[in-house]
């Protein structure tokens, strides 16, 4: 099965990873629901509803300072991470024993275009992926 992501998300990682060459990013990564996106670039065709596409990160500082004295991280919810982004600046696109790894781990290299990311699993196992031409839709706000 393959590894879907939002272009928006990956994007945006690619450029997050740019500003810390020379050195390492490493971020979790959140799912959304297909179903639950919203196409950017005409429908979303040949995802099931329920499909989870990597679409959301935690900010990699977010709860460093908590982490530093309690040695653990409280900027993100428990069990509500479904990978992992992490950058190579030294240009090997596979996963190293050195990478926080995770179910999906997503890696990039220089020079940080979208379209080289490679997703594999915890086994360092190359899986497809896919980019998905949709964003995240704002909660509903009560009237």
């Amino acid at each position: 099965m393959p590894t879907y992501a939002t272009r928006a998300l990956v994007s945006v990682l690619c450029e997050l990873a740019a500003d810390a060459d020379p050195g390492e990013l490493s971020v979790r990564l959140a799912a959304t629901r297909a179903g639950d996106l919203r196409p950017t670039d005409g429908p979303l065709t040949g995802l099931d509803a329920e499909t989870p596409v990597l679409s959301d990160f935690y900010f990699p500082d977010a709860g460093s300072s908590l982490a530093g004295v309690f040695g653990v991280d409280l900027a993100t919810p428990t069990g509500q991470t479904a990978g992992r982004f992490v950058s190579h600046p030294d240009g090997d696109p596979t996963v190293s024993v050195t990478d926080d790894l995770h179910a999906t781990v997503l890696v990039a290299v220089p020079p940080w275009n979208v379209e080289d990311v490679r997703a594999y699993d915890r086994d360092d196992r190359r899986l497809d992926f896919v980019l998905v031409d949709a964003e995240t839709t704002e909660p509903d706000t009560p009237v």
